[in-house]
């Protein structure tokens, strides 16, 4: 039988890193769903149309590894504003969650568009500047010259478009579990996760 776990946030929250570990100790699936919009950018920024993209995307697409670049990011952001694109990936995604064995999905609109009716659904979050900071970091590790700054205003137009876009915008699901990342460390935010989704399961008795 499935148990799907539905994890949003904004960007640099940490919900990848906390879906995996999750996933990880429950023995579940995993599907960072990012991954699917930024291969549709990066075929954008190919020349592809983005609905075509979309529509025909492969493995061998998410497997580029151009994918974690800031480019790359930003086009993500664009496409996924764009309903076309976003209604031909819902069946992957839908498909992904109900798979036996306990699925994990996470992205930004899982919990209220996806996957509604999701066991347990996370909505993990922390500040605009924590979230920066962490992606100033973990760019310049990669040898990405940048500034916080520039990391920072990006940050806040992603956080902007995301949430302001008409189709799926960004926000926790009503009966989403907040876990504000802001003053955790990776074990304890991956503990409360753990936490949240051990309540749901003993809520469905399982």
């Amino acid at each position: 039988m499935s148990f799907t776990v539905a994890i949003d946030g904004p960007a640099a929250a940490g919900k990848g890193t906390i879906s995996r570990a999750v996933a990880d100790h429950f023995g579940f699936a995993h599907l960072d769903t990012g991954l699917l919009y930024r291969a549709v950018g990066a075929r954008m920024l190919d020349g592809t149309d983005p609905a075509e993209a979309a529509e025909t995307l492969t493995q061998e697409t998410l497997a580029r590894g151009d994918l974690r670049t800031p480019e790359v990011a930003q086009a993500a952001s664009k496409v996924a504003a764009m309903p076309e694109v976003r209604a031909a990936l819902v069946d992957f995604q839908r498909a992904f969650a109900a798979r036996a064995g306990g699925a994990v999905l996470d992205g930004r609109d899982i919990g209220t568009v996806i996957c509604p009716e999701a066991a347990a659904k996370l909505f993990v979050t922390a500040s605009d500047t924590v979230r920066a900071e962490r992606r100033y970091r973990e760019l310049a590790d990669k040898g990405v010259e940048t500034t916080f700054d520039e990391v920072l205003a990006d940050t806040r137009e992603r956080d902007t478009r995301d949430s302001a876009r008409a189709a799926a915008p960004l926000r926790p699901a009503e009966d989403a579990v907040v876990l504000d990342t802001s003053q955790m460390s990776i074990e304890e935010a991956v503990a409360a996760a753990i936490g949240a989704i051990e309540a749901a399961r003993k809520g469905q008795g399982r």
